[in-house]
């Protein structure tokens, strides 16, 4: 067997992790053990892992700022490593904003890090007014009447789309 993967992920309202312990289960099944950790309990060395997965959400156009600082204090460890980047974002939810190149909040971030990572992907995430308090459900709704989403919906709606998540997880193991 390989070296172990580890994906390492940061969420605020529980989409990403999702996302990560759905690859984690497909990995692992593929003979290829992963470890899943959240940026505030990730202690280990990168060094020991053969592969790499750094998962972020965006809240309010930025990714989680612990991933950003640990992607700058390891970014020549990333880049000699397979490692991929997820970005989770309600933008994604539209087909033609859900990669690394058209989707404004991930074409920045990687153009402002020293990362290249192997590999990118860009997947909506849930929108769910429950779950967001008070200035959340305001700013949210503000951002949806701009980009045209559901300002008032009668209950969450997961905007993932699960086959691609899929693919992902194959391109991933062909690294």
């Amino acid at each position: 067997m390989e070296k172990n993967t580890v994906i390492i992920y940061s969420t605020v309202d529980g989409q990403t992790l999702k996302i990560c312990g759905y690859l984690s289960k497909i990995l692992n099944e593929k003979d290829r053990e992963t470890h899943l950790f959240h940026i505030d309990f990730f202690s280990g060395e990168l060094e020991e892992y053969g592969k790499i997965i750094i998962a972020s959400s965006i809240r309010y156009g930025k990714h989680n700022e612990k991933i950003i600082k640990f992607i700058e204090e390891n970014h020549e460890i990333l880049n000699s490593k397979k490692a991929a980047f997820i970005s989770v974002n309600l933008v994604a939810r539209k087909p033609e904003k859900n990669n690394e190149i058209t989707n404004p909040y991930v074409s920045k971030f990687l153009g402002g890090i020293f990362w290249k990572p192997s590999l990118v992907g860009v997947f909506a995430g849930m929108l769910d007014y429950s779950k967001y308090n008070f200035l959340d459900k305001l700013m949210i709704r503000l951002i949806m009447v701009i980009t045209k989403g559901p300002i008032f919906p009668k209950s969450a709606i997961e905007y993932t789309d699960w086959k691609r998540v899929d693919a992902f997880a194959g391109d991933f193991l062909k690294l």
